[in-house]
């Protein structure tokens, strides 16, 4: 099994592009839903203020 870890003296340099590949693909499927909830957010607060504006004083 550490001959394989080792992978023939490279190890050092495979196992960790694997992990940076792990980490930033990982990022890349969160990063669509923290942008989505982010617009929402900022869609419901623009629905909230031009309701206040409006006078309705209250959410659709």
């Amino acid at each position: 099994m550490s001959e394989f870890l080792s992978m023939g003296g490279y190890g050092a340099y495979v196992w960790p592009s694997y992990a940076v590949f792990f980490l930033v693909l990982a990022a890349e499927a969160l990063a669509p839903r923290l942008q989505r909830r982010r617009v929402l957010a900022e869609i419901r607060g623009r629905v909230q203020r031009r309701a206040a504006r409006d006078g309705r004083g209250e959410t659709p």
